[in-house]
């Protein structure tokens, strides 16, 4: 009897077939589908750091002109008839806990450890399993250096992980000048989890209007090699989960970042293409693969070819260039 069943955040999965943070998982009824379907937990659609802000400053205004008497308090936040995103975004999380049995692990969107960091605690409350933070700062701004951009990531661990004891995983890109030692360092701090890497929308050009227009919204298949390098690199030398995320469509690209030591995959464009049928066709990918390999349980062969118990730990940073592309012919 095969055993897929993995832990992740400290959770205790079925399986390791996540399904992330997008449209997909906005809805009671998409989540619903989603367990039916298979997965093992849910990610749900990222609420923005701007919308946290905006909102929590509409209410301390309507609070303040109802003559409250500590107008900061949120207590009204939570009272408010009108239903704001991030009230209904509670609200999911309730009405999800309610109906499925999968964990339900709340997503927050930021660039900033500002005025939003109350939300969390409200976030545990309504039940989440776990938090993940999804931090996208392009190092594209002239007057900040390397440091001041990511002492952002550490400040906001820092004021969140205060304020709740759920898990907290960071999600984040690759876009460090030295990004193994950062992912260790941030590691390192409490939280439980790394999701490598987020998916970034960058733009295009429009040639003929000669207008800046957005990229390709969902990932490409071949998008996995940049996780599976940095996963296979940092298998075992860091002391939390690894979350694969970006490029996984199909069961072979699964067990690829297995191998290379994730804990869960995150699927999502795969879905929106294929349907959530293709969940149940990774997961029976995964068995044949491990009937044939003679693997009964996915921790005897997790990490088994990350860089670390390498007999090679040089093809996953050069990748031998040359030696691919010498007498390569067309």
């Amino acid at each position: 009897m095969l055993n897929l069943s993995t832990n992740y955040l400290g959770l205790q999965l079925k399986n390791p077939i996540i399904a992330g943070s997008s449209g997909l998982t906005d809805s009671l009824n998409g989540i619903i589908s989603l367990e039916q379907a298979g997965v093992a937990a849910v990610v749900l659609k990222s609420i923005f750091e701007e919308e946290i802000v905006a909102e929590m400053e509409v209410n301390l205004k309507k609070m303040a002109s109802n003559q409250f008497l500590y107008p900061e308090t949120l207590e009204y936040y939570e009272d408010n008839e009108e239903k704001n995103s991030c009230l209904k975004y509670l609200e999911l999380i309730r009405k999800a806990k309610s109906r499925v049995q999968i964990p339900i692990i709340a997503s927050i969107n930021c660039v900033t450890a500002d005025y939003w960091t109350y939300f969390p605690k409200q976030i545990e409350q309504a039940g989440a399993d776990a938090l993940e933070i999804n931090i996208f700062i392009l190092p594209s701004d002239f007057n900040r250096d390397r440091a001041s951009t990511e002492k952002v990531y550490f400040d906001i661990i820092e004021k969140v992980l205060n304020q709740i004891k759920i898990p907290v995983a960071i999600k984040l890109s690759y876009y460090f000048s030295d990004l193994a030692l950062t992912l260790q360092k941030i590691a390192q701090s409490p939280i439980s989890g790394l999701v490598l890497f987020n998916k970034s929308y960058n733009p295009d050009f429009d040639i003929d209007n000669f207008e800046v227009t957005s990229g390709k919204i969902l990932s490409s298949p071949d998008d996995y090699t940049i996780p599976l390098r940095w996963i296979s690199i940092m298998s075992g030398r860091v002391n939390c989960s690894l979350a694969a995320s970006t490029g996984i469509h199909n069961g072979e690209t699964a067990v690829k970042l297995l191998l290379a030591g994730a804990d869960v995959v995150q699927v999502t464009s795969t879905l929106y293409q294929n349907g959530n049928e293709q969940i149940q066709k990774i997961l029976i990918y995964i068995e044949n693969w491990m009937n044939s390999k003679g693997f009964t349980n996915i921790e005897e062969f997790r990490a088994k070819m990350s860089q670390k118990g390498s007999k090679n730990p040089a093809a996953y940073e050069r990748v031998q260039f040359m030696k691919y592309f010498r007498g390569y012919k067309k």
